[in-house]
């Protein structure tokens, strides 16, 4: 700061942008962003430049959690303010006069080709307004907040979005081809190019507002340049609306193109405020423009807001918490919240919600209400009063332990996945026909939809595994799935267990090494997993093509006695290029129907100390027999020494005919009481050998 002349006059100062008294650069008018900012005419020499610029008011910042929508507008936050302190809410609300020479009916049309993505969208036109810059006081308030100045037609929407937490969007009316609007999904490869100048490749289920066969918008996120407010603007159609929440999550992320007004859709709109932050921002613009506001709103999808009532007593009300509170006191704190309370003779309380707090359909969010106003500090600490018990699993938790351990010690990893995933892997790989179960107010798209099974979650750990080049792979995973059923109003959770197996198998046995994951390989996992569950019912496989994820030639549904209780086969090859995985092979198990299934008995045996013998038999065998086939055939007619069958070997090719297959076998015979003979093992194998070949016709190699 030095002396110098300006303007004929001795000045003891410094010429400053807004940048170098302590602004952002993104709150700073455009036209002063390299420049000087010059202060208002009635601006007087000597005294503190802060009041001019807003920097001495008090800011509150205000950090919400995401289900708080309604905290993120001026009004949220008064009611909020009005209800911790006891006070009374005092609200303005729009005044203005509409113009008796045109209906907006005869400027402007609506109409929408996707009715379900928007309830309601309203539009109201302002005619003859001059675009100029904002006056001192609503620059101030916008900056304030962190908003750039614009003019005083955006400026008023922005004002607006602040003051209501509604989203809305300016258009200029004479640059409207045909003078429609439209409300619409867009085209496969549409194109817009947005406020921000860059040009966007739009896909079909993005959501856009369309004129004449163009998307001018993408609905509630950013507007078109097209049909941008300028400086020449004289006629400009306002817009208020209430989009749906995931369509505009999913373009805001996938265009990165997160606004003010894409923050607020996600997090929801006060419905019942829509037509009523469309008055004042038409109010505002007319004032701040000398405008003329047209008569009449164009509406479509119209929605009638309605209050939430739920039903509560004071005695839940303690139990949850802890207190004593008298009725009285409950009524007083859902008074000061502005919810209309009603008490029946039995003391039940029939709580009225008003839209403004979507965020509350349940006795939880009122109990927690209770908390915050009473004051979480008020609540008595006290220790939990209960009997102690001694601590023990359920059959269902050893049967879940159980088969955990299970895997373990067959070679597979514990993997965890979250439960929430998104809507197209939750419908993959479903045993039973379940309906979705979806947040209403999701972090992330890639968390939308609780989880309906356990195997993408794998897939999604196989992939980050092999893209990291760990390629020899064997997971698995016990919890819950969650499955709709049209009446319910929760989801069952079931228990399932499931595993996904890639690259080379690390076996058991120290001598056999490393082997190819195959379906047989997997199959041998799911059948222990099983028998050693104690399931030793009839297991049936049976193939099927039913599963788009699945190679329908590798995939199989099990059965237990009829009872549908899992699968298992080969990831298909898209998906698993889709994935950019190897080869991969599943399998899932709703452990729920195993854990109510009758279990054999565990009857100890102690080791016999006679050698066991073994026979190996290949065979040829028509394609069309199956290996479950086979087995039930030597485990019926192979004799009381016969302790187990292994299959070993499987060939298909060279030196074997079409449509046959060589599978090998090994036979273990043991008696326990004795040492077995040469003739007593030959006329059990001789016997299985006449079995197969009679009822199976296969050929002995």
């Amino acid at each position: 700061i030095k002396k110098s002349k300006m303007r004929s006059e001795i000045s003891m100062g410094m010429i400053c942008g807004l940048q170098e008294i302590g602004f952002p650069d993104s709150v700073v008018p455009k036209e002063f962003a390299d420049g000087i900012y010059v202060l208002p005419s009635d601006a007087v020499p000597g005294e503190s430049v802060f009041p001019y610029l807003g920097m001495d008011e008090s800011i509150i910042d205000v950090d919400i959690t995401p289900n708080r929508g309604d905290m993120l507008s001026m009004r949220g936050v008064a009611h909020e303010v009005a209800a911790i302190y006891n006070r009374d809410v005092k609200l303005s609300h729009p005044e203005f006069k509409e113009s008796n020479t045109e209906k907006i009916s005869n400027l402007l049309t609506l109409k929408a080709a996707d009715q379900e993505s928007v309830a309601p969208y309203k539009v109201r036109v302002v005619q003859n307004v001059k675009v100029q810059p904002s006056p001192m006081w609503l620059q101030k308030r916008l900056w304030n907040a962190g908003i750039r100045p614009v003019n005083n037609v955006v400026d008023a929407t922005n004002y607006v979005l602040l003051d209501y937490g509604q989203p809305m969007h300016a258009y200029d009316y004479d640059k409207l081809p045909n003078h429609e609007i439209e409300v619409r999904k867009a085209d496969k490869h549409e194109k817009i190019t947005t406020l921000d100048d860059e040009e966007r490749n739009l896909q079909s289920n993005d959501l856009v507002i369309a004129s004449g066969n163009q998307p001018i918008a993408l609905a509630g996120i950013m507007g078109g340049k097209a049909t941008e407010v300028s400086e020449n603007s004289t006629n400009i159609v306002l817009e208020a609306a209430v989009f749906n929440s995931s369509l505009i999550r999913k373009t805001a992320r996938r265009e990165n193109l997160h606004s003010e007004a894409s923050q607020r859709f996600e997090r929801g709109i006060n419905i019942s405020t829509v037509q009523e932050a469309l008055d004042s921002a038409a109010s505002l613009i007319a004032e701040l423009g000398n405008g003329e506001i047209v008569s009449g709103t164009l509406t479509l999808n119209e929605v009638q807001p309605e209050d939430t009532i739920v039903e509560i007593d004071t005695h839940r009300i303690n139990q949850v918490l802890g207190t004593d509170l008298s009725d009285e006191e409950v009524i007083s704190i859902f008074e000061r919240l502005g919810f209309d309370v009603e008490k029946d003779e039995t003391g039940t309380l029939s709580v009225a919600v008003p839209p403004r707090r979507w965020d509350i359909s349940i006795q939880a969010d009122l109990i927690e209400e209770i908390a915050r106003i009473y004051g979480y500090d008020n609540i008595p600490t006290t220790l939990p009063t209960m009997e102690l018990t001694e601590g023990k699993y359920t059959k269902a938790q050893k049967i879940i332990r159980d088969a955990r351990s299970i895997l373990e010690t067959a070679g597979l990893s514990q993997a965890i996945s979250y439960g929430l995933t998104t809507e197209v892997k939750a419908k993959r790989f479903m045993l039973d026909e379940a309906e979705m179960t979806q947040l209403d107010f999701p972090m992330s798209s890639d968390h939308t939809t609780l989880r309906m099974n356990l195997i993408s979650g794998l897939l999604d750990d196989i992939a980050y595994n092999q893209a990291r080049k760990v390629n020899d792979i064997a997971l698995y995973e016990q919890g819950r799935v969650f499955l709709g059923h049209e009446g319910q109003e929760r989801p069952d959770d079931v228990e399932h267990i499931a595993g996904a197996l890639s690259g080379l198998f690390h076996t058991a046995t120290w001598h056999d090494g490393k082997q190819k994951v195959d379906f047989y390989l997997t199959k041998g996992i799911v059948e222990y997993l099983l028998h050693t569950l104690g399931i030793t019912s009839s297991i049936r496989y049976e193939a099927t093509a039913e599963y788009e994820e699945l190679h329908p030639g590798r995939t199989a549904k099990i059965y237990v006695n009829d009872q549908l209780i899992g699968l298992i086969g080969e990831v298909h090859p898209s998906l698993a290029k889709e994935l950019k995985i190897q080869p991969t092979y599943v399998f899932e198990i709703d452990l729920q129907k195993v854990i109510d299934m009758p279990k054999n008995q565990e009857i100890y045996t102690p080791v016999s100390k006679y050698p066991e013998v073994t026979r190996d038999i290949a065979l040829l065998v028509p394609n069309e027999i199956t290996n479950e086939q086979i087995l039930n055939s030597i485990l019926t007619n192979g004799g009381k020494y016969l302790v187990d069958v292994r299959l070993f070997d499987l060939y298909q090719g060279d030196n074997i005919d079409e449509g046959f297959k060589s599978l090998a076998y090994t036979l273990v015979y043991r008696n326990n009481d004795g040492t077995l003979n040469d003739e007593e093992i030959n006329k059990a194998y001789e016997k299985v050998v006449n079995k197969l070949q009679e009822e199976l016709e296969v050929t002995v190699r």
